[in-house]
């Protein structure tokens, strides 16, 4: 039996904005449905929990998605439309974000479409942008924490405009990082989340309330690991950027493939994570950030 990466959260629709021109292009997107894109180009058994629309945008991500090897089997076939997000990119490729999400297929989770238990040949499930309407995604976290079967993956991709007062984000981001194993954060989030304080001393303070491993990414600045009891911080690839979206789910998809086949999912997957080594947990990131730098050139 292969074991499997699953991945929960949303499947959007980028409409790209061309710069200096009126033109947008729509491409599939959703921070999760990257993550099991990138996680399927690197032949890792991954399947999707998404709600899909049966709109023209949905059927192009459920394409998008089965290319890439994506198993859909999971996948709640939604009756509302796809959500929007539309990209504006600056002249360094950064991506500001503007969302049509009311009324749309991935805010609109209901406990009852999510299964009560994984399947048994997952090892590990990965999520992120969990808004305030994923409680059911949150249940499914609090449930697969209990069981103690797979590795918990999180990355908090907080979207300012969606998630209203910072107080209230920040207190919501600790709870969901309280059940994770292993969190991957951009310091861009940090930022929002947790203003004024060293992205370093938030890592560390994460570690001593659930995960054993905190990763942050740094832009250009590279990327910075921590368990309890070591820590590396390795530099970025130098590379030409095209555009950067997607490039942190890059990242996550890279780190998890490296855990993956160290063996580093799955029940004891605490244990094992405790255990790694500064020299692994470096080359972790040295991988990660290689297959992150292919994202941002392409």
């Amino acid at each position: 039996m292969r074991s499997v990466v699953a991945v929960a959260g949303e499947a959007i629709v980028d409409l790209v904005g061309d710069p200096g021109t009126a033109t947008y292009r729509a491409r599939p997107g959703g921070s999760p449905a990257n993550v099991a894109v990138a996680l399927g180009r690197l032949d890792l058994p991954v399947r999707l929990l998404a709600r899909l629309s049966g709109d023209t945008f949905g059927r192009m991500l459920r394409a998008h998605l089965e290319a890439s090897g994506v198993d859909l089997s999971l996948c709640v076939e939604a009756g509302e439309p796809t959500s929007l997000a539309v990209a504006t990119l600056d002249d360094a490729g950064t991506a500001a974000y503007d969302f049509w999400v009311r009324g749309t297929a991935d805010w609109l989770w209901a406990a009852d479409e999510l299964p009560d238990a994984l399947p048994d040949d997952v090892v590990a499930l990965h999520t992120g942008s969990l808004e305030p309407g994923a409680s059911a995604l949150e249940g499914l976290l609090v449930r697969e924490r209990e069981r103690g079967r797979v590795a918990l993956c999180l990355d908090p991709n907080l979207r300012p405009t969606l998630m209203g007062e910072a107080g209230a984000v920040r207190r919501r981001v600790e709870r969901q990082v309280g059940l994770a194993h292993v969190v991957r954060v951009s310091e861009e989030d940090l930022r929002y989340s947790h203003p004024d304080q060293p992205y370093r001393a938030v890592a560390h303070r994460w570690l001593d309330g659930g995960p054993s491993l905190v990763v942050v990414t740094r832009g250009g600045c590279g990327a910075y690991g921590a368990t309890r009891y070591v820590e590396a911080e390795r530099p970025a690839m130098p590379v030409e950027v095209a555009d950067t979206i997607g490039a942190g789910d890059a990242f996550t998809a890279g780190l998890l493939g490296g855990l993956h086949r160290r063996g580093l999912l799955g029940a004891g997957c605490a244990a094992g994570l405790a255990e790694v080594d500064a020299e692994t947990l470096a080359r972790l990131l040295d991988e990660a950030n290689r297959f992150a730098a292919l994202s941002l050139c392409s």
